[in-house]
């Protein structure tokens, strides 16, 4: 079993991630815990995917894995992590006094990918999905939109989850019902970027095309009628015959 621990301190937020890997069958789980002024993380992770993180505003733990998957136990970790965010706030406050208040390097976020979880039924509720990665530092803010309209119900993003290169991805939820034309968009915020990254999504629906079959239809009534043409030449020159 091998464990790394990497601490990044910056002017704004103390984050600490624990990264354990067994050599035995590659397998790899990770924990974060991180606090700002205003914001505190606490996450757990494996095999690269969100299973567990701390929600501060609603006080309780939440399960992240999909339904489908195995799920794991995570008795008192919330109120480990609100432990943990009190050492974290002392150890920000006392990181400041060292380093001065250097301000932190600025990584923008790669331009959001928008893509839908299910195949679209009209009437159905599906979920869409704006996913953004590359940033530095954490978090982003995602804010989405219908038809030009700002929309908070139904949204949730996830905890920011580290890169391998020091940056961060993260995903934001829009559950809704498609309706054919409606139009929705992801906009993304954060300190590294001049203005907002925009990605749009439209709700279309392609019907069955009619033209092969017109064609077809007409095709054979062609044919059928060369073929009843033949047939009466045929009589009317056996009769003159």
């Amino acid at each position: 079993m091998k464990m790394k621990v990497m601490k990044v301190m910056k002017v704004w937020e103390l984050l600490l991630i624990l990264s354990c890997v067994s050599a035995d069958n590659q397998h790899e789980d990770i924990r974060i815990i991180g606090c700002s002024d205003s914001d505190g993380e606490d996450m757990f992770g494996m095999e690269g995917d969100e299973a567990w993180y701390a929600d501060f505003k609603n006080q309780r733990g939440v399960d992240a894995l999909p339904d489908f998957a195995d799920h794991a136990e995570f008795p008192g970790f919330y109120e480990g992590a609100v432990t943990n965010q009190q050492i974290c706030k002392s150890n920000l406050k006392n990181s400041r006094v060292g380093m001065k208040d250097i301000p932190p390097e600025l990584d923008p976020p790669s331009s959001p990918i928008i893509y839908i979880r299910d195949n679209v039924e009209m009437g159905v509720q599906n979920t869409l999905i704006c996913h953004v990665s590359g940033f530095f530092p954490a978090p982003v803010k995602v804010y989405w939109t219908k038809n030009g309209e700002n929309v908070t119900e139904g949204t949730s993003i996830n905890v920011p989850f580290p890169n391998k290169d020091g940056s961060f991805r993260q995903s934001s939820r829009l559950e809704f019902i498609p309706q054919q034309g409606d139009m929705y968009s992801c906009r993304v915020t954060h300190p590294a970027l001049t203005r907002p990254l925009t990605r749009f999504w439209d709700v279309e629906v392609k019907q069955p095309g009619l033209g092969p079959a017109v064609f077809c239809g007409l095709g054979l009534t062609v044919g059928l009628l060369g073929v009843a043409a033949g047939t009466f030449f045929l009589i009317k020159g056996n009769e003159c015959s």
